[in-house]
C-alpha cells in the first residue's frame, strides 16, 4: 500500500512545470502586438507631428473634413488657410485637424 502512495506522489512531482512556460504565449502575444500595431502607430504619429511643426506660409494642406487650402498664417494651436480662388475666404483650423500636406 505504501508503494502505491509513493508512486502517486512521484508522478505529481514530475508533472509540475515552470510557471513561465504557461505565460509564454501571453508574452509572445504582447510582443507581436507591440511590433505590428503599437510601434508603427507611434512612428506615424511622430511623422504627423513633425509635419504640423513644419507648416509654413504657402503650403497646401488637406483637413480631416476634406477641405483643401493654402496656409496664410500659423500659430501654436491653429492655422489660417485660404480656401478656393477667392482671397476673402479664410478659415481658422486647429492644427490637430490637418491630415496632410500636399506636395
Amino acid at each position: 500500500m505504501l508503494h502505491i502512495f509513493m508512486a502517486g506522489t512521484s508522478q505529481q512531482g514530475q508533472q509540475s512545470s515552470n510557471p513561465l512556460v504557461g505565460l509564454l504565449p501571453f508574452i509572445l502575444l504582447i510582443v507581436v502586438f507591440y511590433i505590428f500595431i503599437i510601434l508603427p502607430q507611434t512612428k506615424k504619429q511622430k511623422r504627423h507631428q513633425e509635419m504640423l511643426k513644419s507648416l509654413q506660409k504657402g503650403d497646401r494642406i488637406i483637413t480631416n473634413g476634406g477641405i483643401i487650402g493654402t496656409v496664410v498664417g500659423t500659430d501654436e494651436e491653429k492655422v489660417v488657410i485660404k480656401v478656393g480662388g477667392a482671397d476673402t475666404v479664410k478659415l481658422e483650423v486647429a492644427k490637430g485637424f490637418i491630415s496632410q500636406k500636399i506636395t
